[in-house]
């Protein structure tokens, strides 16, 4: 009786207190921080409506983004062929090598505000251009079309395909890794326990409308493909340009104060400028390479689940389904990460450390491998890629951006896109080449006795990475902890 007494009267004390706030919006914040306290922990006022602006350019950007992965499979699928998706992530990694040293120079002569802008920009006009060139004589149509194509059409159309996907690639590896170079760049240790999971828990609501509603926009028109939807996503990459300018004016400036080390200076003195500068950075410290090796086990693990779930999606649907049943994935997938973050598993980070969240990721994956290893069912196949995806974005990833916050300005932002990029794109680009046996033993023992034996050697070796992965997990929170509470960084 005491303790609901004492709720109530909290409760009461609270929307007094609201209620002589002056204004809606401030009772709202206050009505926010009140149901968010118990998942995210308390904020002050200002630090909240920061995150909130973040959370809106977040929000927009992984509406976005996951409203293009699932259109670039599709699309992919539409112009060439979803079994040519390992050859796809083969050439989009060799496309980003450049692509990444240009925008490693591009930072030595642009302001961080101003980069952003650049990409916004760039992104989204382009996507409104794709949108023409996908109604165009070599653009989406229907399987029966695409196959009647010949000659300079049929080469045209093959090569759109690939340039999409490489692009949909860059634009994950590129502006989502930049925004978040920024937010550690702007946020102290503490506040980031705090905040990032919160701004992820916003971006999840981007997550799952974006794919929900914006894939279903060509069907209130009665159109045959998905070029509408492209537009519309070019228009929300431009507003996020928008959100960003908001962002900067509205915050405080003592909220966008960085993390400094007592041994910053000399760090820095040591890093040279250059075209591979964020590359030389990442090889020459132990913390860097061990933070490319959780991102390189982990994309490795899921592109092999992703394979196979892709292969047996495409045999049961085809052309504007497949796009819609890929853009149900993405939903869903941002729809529990959204779930388990309101239940407070970010939570874990803010009581147990790091070093504990960053463990329990690569124990998962190693459960979902047994799953992998014995059932190939499509259904069981999305679960299995949902839950992957979701605790990974809504535990590790957070976690994984703090551990920027202890590090110097350039390892930020020029090692940040290449650990993410490489990370990334280098553990795709293995599990597409281990992926490529999987025609061969297809074609010798038939569909189901070949996906089976593919997943029994993907699962062997998924095992061993996870038992690695726990090690450098470990070793990079004891590293982070070291360095916050010395105040000092890493590299």
């Amino acid at each position: 009786m005491g303790s609901e007494q004492g709720s109530i009267g909290f409760l009461v004390l609270s929307l007094s207190t609201i209620s002589n706030l002056r204004g809606p919006f401030f009772m709202v914040i206050s009505l926010l921080q009140m149901i968010t306290r118990p998942m995210f922990g308390t904020f002050e006022r200002e630090e909240y409506k920061k995150f909130l602006r973040m959370g809106l350019i977040f929000t927009t950007l992984i509406g976005s983004y996951w409203t293009m992965r699932p259109l670039k499979d599709g699309i992919f699928d539409n112009l060439v062929d979803a079994a040519h998706i390992p050859w796809a992530k083969t050439l989009s990694l060799f496309i980003l090598i450049p692509t990444v040293m240009l925008y490693t120079q591009l930072l030595e002569k642009n302001s961080r505000e101003k980069m952003f802008h650049m990409l916004c920009a760039f992104y989204g006009i382009t996507l409104l251009l794709f949108s023409l060139v996908f109604i165009s004589p070599i653009g989406l149509a229907s399987d029966a079309e695409v196959a009647a194509r010949t000659g300079l059409f049929w080469w045209l159309s093959k090569g759109l395909g690939y340039i999409w996907y490489v692009y949909v690639e860059s634009f994950g590896s590129l502006i989502i890794a930049l925004f978040w170079a920024i937010a550690s760049d702007t946020t102290m240790p503490e506040s980031a326990k705090k905040g990032f999971p919160f701004v992820v828990c916003l971006g999840q609501i981007g997550g799952i409308v974006g794919p929900k509603y914006l894939s279903r926009v060509p069907d209130l028109f009665s159109l045959q493909t998905s070029a509408l939807t492209v537009a519309v996503i070019g228009v929300f990459v431009l507003l996020a340009s928008a959100f960003f300018t908001y962002f900067m004016k509205a915050t405080p400036a003592h909220l966008l104060t960085s993390f400094h080390g007592k041994n910053e200076a000399k760090e820095e003195a040591e890093q040279e400028p250059g075209f591979t500068e964020g590359l030389k950075l990442v090889l020459q410290h132990k913390y860097l390479i061990s933070m490319f090796a959780v991102y390189f086990f982990y994309e490795f693990i899921v592109t092999i689940f992703d394979l196979h779930f892709k292969f047996a999606a495409a045999q049961m649907y085809t052309g504007k389904e497949l796009n819609q049943y890929l853009s149900d994935y993405g939903s869903w997938v941002n729809t529990v990460a959204l779930i388990c973050l309101l239940l407070g598993v970010s939570n874990i980070t803010r009581y147990l450390g790091v070093t504990v969240a960053l463990i329990i990721l690569p124990l998962i994956i190693g459960g979902a491998l047994v799953g992998f290893n014995t059932v190939s069912h499509l259904e069981f196949l999305f679960w299995l890629m949902v839950g992957s995806k979701a605790i990974n974005y809504a535990l590790n990833g957070p976690t994984m951006k703090q551990l920027y916050i202890p590090t110097t300005h350039d390892v930020r932002f020029k090692s940040s896109a290449w650990i993410e990029t490489f990370g990334s794109r280098a553990s795709k680009e293995g599990g597409s080449i281990f992926n490529m046996l999987l025609a061969p033993l297809t074609a010798k023992y038939g569909v189901a006795a070949g996906r089976a034996m593919h997943a029994m050697w993907a699962s062997y070796l998924g095992y061993a990475m996870v038992v690695v992965w726990v090690f450098i997990a470990a070793f990079l929170g004891k590293t982070y902890t070291s360095a916050i509470d010395e105040k000092r960084v890493v590299c």
